[in-house]
């Protein structure tokens, strides 16, 4: 595979991207291009829409406040796509974008908001979860931003969990503290979603619901109390260390 250009500045757009395609900016991305970066006519970029690969594009026509861009051709094919999902009980805002942007690092595919009986926050700001999602990706050669489900209480999730799809949940009380141990059944390829709870933890009740879901894997992160934003990375990092895309 292509190394990384980590000199060039990259973009994501919702555009299908084939050679020679004309593609209109945002009033966002306009001004991003223009008005922060100092691009100009004929400056190039990369650029990626989370299907098409990486591509290589440059300012061409248009108008300051409406520039174009020209496809020029693709560097980097599109990877396959992973698939783990983050379900979690949501943040107040700086400590949500943190989770979301390391989420996107860690290889998430699907990012999903939960409420709990515990959770601190009633309402998620999706709009700025994508935000994030895109800007992680953007600056850390991602190719995928990952899909943002709207918020949904906990039991209604586990009430149509897919079958199949291998539910890992962060338990302080879990038995074992071997996380290597708990997570080295799991297949690499094997549908994977990782819980994150509250600050406060889950309620006898919700325990009692994740106990029911089949295949649930308790994990342990040892024996320090971690806060939610920093369990969601070292949970991320384990399991995709021991059954996800950063194994051997």
């Amino acid at each position: 595979m292509p190394r990384y250009d980590f000199s060039s500045h990259r973009l994501f757009v919702t555009h299908p991207l084939t050679p020679g395609a004309s593609i209109a900016l945002t009033r966002e991305q306009a001004n991003y291009l223009v008005s922060v970066l100092r691009l100009q006519e004929g400056d190039g970029l990369l650029i990626f829409n989370g299907s098409d690969g990486e591509w290589r594009a440059r300012l061409h026509g248009g108008t300051r406040k409406a520039p174009l861009l020209e496809c020029l051709g693709q560097v980097r094919p599109q990877p396959p796509a992973g698939d783990l999902w983050l379900v979690f009980a949501p943040l107040k805002s700086a400590r949500l974008d943190y989770m979301v942007q390391k989420a996107v690092e860690m290889g998430a595919s699907r990012l999903v908001p939960v409420i709990t009986r515990r959770t601190q926050v009633a309402r998620v700001n999706l709009a700025r979860m994508q935000a994030n999602a895109m800007e992680a990706a953007e600056q850390c050669g991602i190719l995928a931003v990952p899909e943002v489900a709207a918020e949904s209480r906990l039991d209604q999730v586990l009430a149509q969990w897919p079958a199949g799809r291998t539910l890992v949940f962060c338990d302080e009380d879990a038995e074992s503290d071997d996380p290597l141990a708990a997570l080295a059944g799991l297949g690499r390829d094997a549908p994977k979603a990782l819980l994150i709870g509250p600050e406060g933890g889950f309620d006898p009740t919700e325990r009692d619901l994740l106990s029911r879901v089949p295949g649930c894997v308790r994990l342990s992160l040892g024996p320090r109390i971690l806060r939610a934003d920093t369990a969601a990375v070292a949970a991320l990092a384990l399991v995709q260390a021991v059954a996800g895309d950063m194994c051997a």
